[in-house]
């Protein structure tokens, strides 16, 4: 710095590099080259606030902040909604009312002073937006928190805080951006800092973006420097990276996408995604994604060293993932119903659904019209013969009986089938296993389902088998069923393996049941994630507290189990209402 104090600047090339060679052409010329300072540029940038929430907003922003589902974000709104607490949860409005300005004026200045208010009146650009309704917003402003359970109040407090923040000033910020020339080469260095002069509403809140990740580095302040001044080089660092497939949806993000196209309304957005994942048509990724090394090239104190790391890439988790099923009923639908698919059609239907609300058009001839195009697919799909199903791939034959190999979507799933129902011999059927798709299912993986279920040997003198199914792979013995641990292959597995696994789950519930009685077989005192407890008839009972769960008898049980169920229904919480001061 000027004044002669050392401070460390992160700075990054203004291009990428093509290759490992480059990269180490570069950090040779680095090597001995001067870093000089050439360019300095501030200019004032004032960021305003995001307008108050709309459902979708609340939904997008409840999962990035809260990690909320949408179907779990507008099931606590509803309760704050019914409590009291907030305005009307399905709204595409960002308008606030005259009374909710003037309260958020106020709550704004006893708060944090004149200067932080600014009144704003937001205006919708949704497309087909209703706005029947207010912005989602707190009753009362003053409210700084209420009585409920901890989501109820983390919830309430993401809404007040939006809102009072849409009222506030802006925030004033100076953004430095610095260049910096590398000696006898045409590649420059660049810097960029941010200083907040005035935080206005980011004194209260910041917006959440899904590419957070990406610009996190923006608000980094800079240190003081004058332009020529020459700077000593500390570490350079090349690092090799991967180019990333485009993201999928999570939960919140298509919302927005729902959104931005027009489909649906504020009430329908968490019933469609909720409906979606119900019939198995998209799944929440688990891929923790795929481990993978790359290069990194180090200039530090005039010596370039060569190493690795590794990173994760392709992680799908908490992502929305089209199933097997989905994919098949998608295929089909935009095979035999294009129209009825085209993103228009929906949005499109959407404003005509708005102008028969209006009253400025008849629902018999909006139906009329939709029937007399949609009909003849309808007939058109039903009597198309083709020589397989959608959605089928045709593997290959068996190698032992000549038979067709397929795989496509049954009743119950996606599975493999050899053989047909036109031949003599019954077709053979397996589900497919945890992991497995129609799509990438070679014929060599089909033809290893059919070895399940293998038995293995006997233990106890009953057979031991190991097998695959819905939920993954499994032993079974003696009628009962035992799941082999994550990553475990149902064709590898040992009978001292399978015996083991056996014994372990024996083991453990035998530490789970803590008393059982000879008179009342169904009834047991149980060890439980919460603490012991009494099962019976099918119905789970706390046991007071300070009771001994070894030293209960059968009518201590009886009598716990009577007491409980005669006790009256638990009234529901009421809040009480705050009144403004």
């Amino acid at each position: 710095a000027p004044d002669g104090t050392a401070h460390t600047l992160t700075a990054e090339l203004a291009r990428r590099i093509p290759d490992r060679a480059a990269a180490e052409a570069l950090l040779g010329t680095c090597r001995d080259a001067t870093f000089t300072i050439t360019g300095i540029e501030t200019h004032p940038v004032r960021r305003s606030p995001a307008p108050p929430f709309t459902t979708s907003t609340l939904q997008q922003e409840a999962a990035r902040k809260l990690g909320f589902s949408v179907s779990q974000t507008m099931m606590i709104a509803q309760r704050l909604y019914e409590s009291g607490h907030i305005t009307y949860m399905r709204t595409d409005s960002v308008n606030l009312s005259t009374l909710a300005l003037a309260a958020s004026r106020d709550e704004i200045t006893r708060l944090m002073g004149d200067e932080y208010v600014k009144t704003r009146r937001y205006t919708t650009h949704t497309k087909g937006a209703q706005e029947a309704h207010e912005a989602i917003r707190p009753t009362y402003m003053q409210h700084d928190t209420i009585d409920g359970t901890q989501q109820e109040k983390r919830l309430y407090d993401l809404i007040r805080k939006r809102t009072l923040a849409s009222q506030m000033a802006d925030a004033l910020i100076d953004k430095t951006d610095v260049r910096i020339a590398i000696d006898g080469t045409d590649d420059t260095f660049t810097a960029t800092g941010e200083v907040i002069r005035f935080d206005g509403f980011l004194r209260l809140y910041r917006e959440s973006h899904d590419d957070d990740t990406e610009t996190q580095d923006d608000g980094r302040a800079l240190p003081p420097m004058t332009v020529g001044q020459r700077l000593a080089c500390g570490k350079i660092t090349a690092a090799e990276r991967y180019t990333q497939q485009p993201p999928r949806y999570t939960e919140a993000s298509l919302v927005k996408k729902l959104e931005e196209l027009g489909i649906g309304r504020p009430s329908t957005y968490a019933p469609t995604i909720s409906t979606i994942q119900q019939r198995e048509y998209v799944v929440k990724g688990d891929r923790e994604g795929e481990r993978k090394t790359f290069a990194v090239i180090t200039l530090s104190d005039g010596k370039v060293t060569h190493s690795t790391k590794t990173e994760t890439v392709g992680s799908d988790r908490g992502k929305l993932v089209p199933t097997d099923t989905g994919i098949v009923v998608n295929d089909f639908l935009t095979e035999y119903f294009p129209q009825i698919l085209d993103y228009n059609f929906t949005a499109k239907v959407e404003k005509q659904f708005d102008e028969v609300a209006e009253g400025k058009m008849e629902w018999h001839s909006l139906m009329s019209d939709f029937y007399t195009r949609f009909h003849p697919s309808v007939e058109s799909a039903m009597a198309m013969k083709t020589e397989h199903k959608v959605g089928e791939r045709i593997l290959g034959n068996d190698p032992a009986t000549g038979r067709q190999v397929s795989v496509k979507i049954g009743r119950f799933g996606p599975m493999v089938q050899i053989g047909s129902a036109d031949d003599d011999e019954k077709p053979r059927f397996s589900r497919l296993g945890k992991g497995q798709s129609i799509e990438t299912l070679t014929l060599d993986e089909a033809l290893e389902l059919f070895k399940l279920p293998r038995t293995l040997g006997t233990f106890e003198d009953k057979p031991v088998q190991v097998s695959a199914g819905r939920f993954g792979p499994y032993v079974s013995h003696d009628g009962k069923y035992y799941s082999l641990p994550k990553g475990a292959d149902p064709h590898e597995t040992t009978l001292d393996e399978a015996i083991a696994i056996i014994e372990k789950k024996r083991a453990d519930d035998a530490n789970r049941v803590i008393k059982t009685f000879d008179d009342e077989p169904g009834l047991k005192v149980l060890n439980g994630r919460y603490g012991p407890y009494i099962a019976f008839d099918k119905k789970n009972y706390k046991l007071p507290k300070g009771t001994d769960p070894a030293a209960l008898d059968l009518d201590k049980c009886r009598e716990i189990i009577k007491e409980q169920d005669e006790a009256p229904a638990r009234p529901r919480r009421r809040y009480t209402r705050r009144t403004a001061k």
